[in-house]
Parts: structure tokens; C-alpha cells; sequence
């Protein structure tokens, strides 16, 4: 393996404005802007579709979600990545400015909050699924840039031309995998989920496409993604992440055969 980058690592501080000690961090950023973004979306969508859903509602539901993704995603860490450490270390789960979030964590606490948002507001749990899953690869794409910017969820050592040194993970070049998951979870899968949600498809649709999407996208980038240095390989060469992605496909395949087996009217 080369011992120098290929391209040069845009050495960007996470730090884009500071007021005292107080600190603006271009990975909060990154969040802020996926949110933003999906409340823009989702408002735009929702008038499109003549879906009787009033600004208000669109805005309590990308706080649920939000809420849903924090706690979710910190939740998920603790338990999937680093239980022991935090099972000695309770109080440790709350100090998210260490770092630490798991997205099928965030995933399975932003589906429990929004089928409270449904419940809440009386609007179909489909609806609000598919409005959800159709913007949330903006937040993804976002996201990873912000870890592309931390220089953390790096790739595994290569002799690629585009390989990368990356401040922290010595001397090794390695696959800028936090592009990777931008491209294929962000854009792709947004664009994916767009041309779909053109064809009027039965309700969940965009959902499921959105959940088998997700896994393949992560099951493939993971080739190529350093796993977390406390856990390694869970067996063979399989990661976390991909043990984690299997299901995810496999659900949604199911439930996408189950969807367009049943008459619209009645999913």
C-alpha cells in the first residue's frame, strides 16, 4: 500500500466559527442543513400531492424525526458498537459531543417517533413514512460530508489513485469511503427514490424502496470502510454494518413483493 495520498485531504478545520467557547462545528451544520432541507421537501411534496397536511404539521413531523434520529442514533451506538464500554460508563451515553451515532439506531428511533406522529395527528402512516424516506438521503449525503470534513469513518488501506491520508489513521492511504456513502446513500438514493415516487406508486412504496436501498448501498460501501477499531470484523470479513444491513434488505424486499400484491385502496 502507498504510504502518501494520492489526492491531497482538504485539511478543513470541523470548526467553521467560534464565538468564545462556545463552537460551530461544520458536521452540526451538516444536520441542520438535511433538516432544513427535508421541511422545505416535505412542505413542497405534500401541497404537490393535495395532502391535507398544514405547515404546522410539517414542521412537528421533522422534529419528531429529528428527535427520533438523536436518540435512536445515540441509543444504537451504546448497544450495537460500544455496549460494553458504556454498560461501566452510564452517564457516558449522554456526552454525544464524543462522537458516537449508528444509523440503523437513528432509523429504528425515527420510525417509533413518527408512528407517534401519525398516531398524533391522524395522517396514514404510509403517507408519513413514504414524505419521510423521500428526503431523508439529503441528510445522509449532508452527513457524510460532515465525517468526510472530521476525517473519521475512513476507508481501508489502498492503492488507489484517489486514495487518501487521513489526519489520525497513520501513514496508510486509504478509500475516502465517507464520498462513497455520500454519493450511493445520498444522491443516488434520493434520485432513485424521486424517479419511483414519479410513478404514483402504491402507498409505502417509496419506504421500502427507500429501507432496500439503504442496506445494498451500505452493504456495498462497508467493503471498503475501515470498521471501528474496538470492534473489527464480526466474522470472516463481515462488519457491523453489514451484519446490520442484511435485514434491512431483506425486510423491505419482502414487504416491496407484499405492497404490490395488494389492490392500492387497500395497503
Amino acid at each position: 500500500m502507498g504510504s502518501f495520498a494520492a489526492i491531497q485531504f482538504p485539511d478543513i478545520d470541523p470548526v467553521f466559527f467560534a464565538l468564545g467557547p462556545v463552537q460551530f462545528r461544520w458536521y452540526g451544520l451538516m444536520y441542520l442543513i438535511g433538516l432544513s432541507a427535508a421541511y422545505l421537501l416535505i412542505k413542497r411534496k405534500a401541497s404537490q400531492m393535495d395532502l391535507p397536511i398544514p405547515p404546522d404539521q410539517v414542521y412537528d413531523m421533522v422534529v419528531f424525526a429529528a428527535l427520533g434520529v438523536f436518540l435512536g442514533g445515540r441509543l444504537g451506538y451504546t448497544l450495537f458498537y460500544n455496549f460494553p464500554y458504556y454498560s461501566e460508563h452510564p452517564l457516558k451515553i449522554i456526552a454525544v459531543w464524543e462522537g458516537g451515532m449508528s444509523f440503523h439506531g437513528g432509523l429504528l428511533g425515527t420510525i417509533v417517533a413518527l408512528l407517534w406522529f401519525s398516531k398524533r395527528t391522524g395522517i396514514p402512516t404510509y403517507i408519513v413514512a413514504d414524505l419521510a424516506a423521500a428526503v431523508t438521503p439529503i441528510g445522509l449525503g449532508f452527513g457524510r460530508l460532515g465525517n468526510f470534513i472530521n476525517g473519521e469513518l475512513y476507508g481501508r488501506a489502498t492503492d488507489v489513485d484517489w486514495c487518501m491520508v487521513f489526519p489520525g489513521a497513520g501513514p496508510a492511504c486509504r478509500h475516502p469511503s465517507q464520498l462513497y456513502e455520500a454519493g450511493l446513500e445520498g444522491l443516488l438514493l434520493f434520485t432513485v427514490l424521486w424517479i419511483i415516487g414519479r410513478w404514483t406508486p402504491p402507498p409505502g412504496t417509496i419506504f421500502w424502496s427507500f429501507l432496500t436501498g439503504y442496506g445494498l448501498c451500505r452493504l456495498f460501501v462497508e467493503l471498503f470502510r475501515e470498521p471501528d477499531q474496538h470492534i473489527g470484523f464480526m466474522f470472516s470479513q463481515i462488519t457491523m454494518g453489514q451484519v446490520l444491513s442484511v435485514p434491512m434488505v431483506l425486510i423491505g424486499l419482502v414487504m416491496l413483493t407484499w405492497v404490490f400484491s395488494k389492490p392500492a385502496h387497500k395497503v
